[in-house]
């Protein structure tokens, strides 16, 4: 049946032959008897054999139709079931959501969105995905991920940005380090100190953000190592190193095994957004970004 009523017609056979009586089926149906009538015969005429033999006082299927009924019983159950699933698709209840994340934003940002999210919208398979910066972006174009968390600032025409935090950078120093005497730091106080940073290759936004603001103060950085993850450069500073630079919301997780200090000037500060492309109209991330959005304005 290739013409676009013939899962009307299939639809219908199925109930007369669940009811095995016609004013039932059409009221089942919310259509007339005598239409009902006619889209059996034009199905009987479509398949080329009888389905039903009606008398006075029954209705019964044939051979062939009792043989049609059995083969496709359950393809009304399928259907009902494929639009349900199909509209909890379309309404964000279910589907996957691939997020990207850059290190700053795992501790809190990423966990406690998600966490609610997948509170609210239990049948959503999150995948998550720990990726740079720049990477990001990339993997935002080639539709790798929905939507993803990274260092801002960030305007393109293609993509969708929405700033979520603004932290003050700090510096983070070993017990009884020199500036551990200052209760602020100012930029040029960090010239004469070697510094234990992220390896290009996996904190490229991260390093090219922290290089501009110091030029930009006139001081010229001495980079003494550097490590791939946040608890080898914590690690590093702790052991006596070097000192590194961190926003402060992130500093405060590593207790007491470096001392922090806060960068006394107004731009020396890591903005983290949101960003996705302005193509993607998936329900789930739609979901994703106005749960966010609720949250900022609390």
């Amino acid at each position: 049946m290739s013409s676009a009523n013939g899962l009307d017609l299939l639809h219908s056979f199925l109930i007369v032959a669940d009811e095995l009586n016609f004013r039932r089926s059409a009221e089942r149906l919310s259509i007339d008897q005598s239409a009902l009538t006619r889209r059996i015969q034009k199905l009987e005429q479509r398949l080329g054999f009888v389905l039903f033999v009606r008398t006075t006082r029954e209705v019964s299927l044939t051979p062939a139709g009792r043989y049609f009924y059995a083969e496709n019983t359950g393809l009304l159950h399928a259907y009902s079931n494929s639009i349900e699933a199909a509209r909890r698709v379309a309404d964000g209840k279910t589907g996957v959501l691939s997020i990207g994340y850059m290190a700053f934003a795992a501790i809190d940002l990423m966990p406690s969105a998600v966490a609610l999210f997948c509170q609210q919208n239990p049948h959503v398979n999150i995948r998550l995905r720990q990726i740079p910066t720049q990477a990001q972006k990339l993997a935002l174009s080639n539709e790798e991920i929905d939507i993803g968390y990274f260092i801002g600032p960030f305007e393109h025409s293609e993509f969708h940005s929405l700033p979520l935090t603004s932290d003050p950078l700090c510096v983070a120093i070993p017990p009884g380090h020199p500036l551990s005497r200052k209760e602020a730091v100012l930029p040029e106080d960090l010239a004469d100190y070697p510094l234990v940073f992220g390896a290009v290759s996996q904190w490229g936004a991260y390093r090219r953000r922290i290089s501009e603001l110091f030029s930009l103060a006139g001081v010229e950085l001495r980079v003494e190592l550097e490590a791939t993850n946040t608890l080898a450069l914590i690690g590093l500073v702790s052991a006596g190193v070097g000192v590194t630079i961190f926003p402060e919301n992130l500093l405060r997780l590593f207790g007491h095994a470096i001392e922090t200090r806060p960068i006394r000037h107004p731009d020396f500060r890591i903005e983290m957004i949101l960003s996705w492309t302005r193509i993607n109209r998936k329900a789930t991330l739609q979901k994703y970004v106005g749960l966010v959005k609720e949250n900022l304005r609390k």
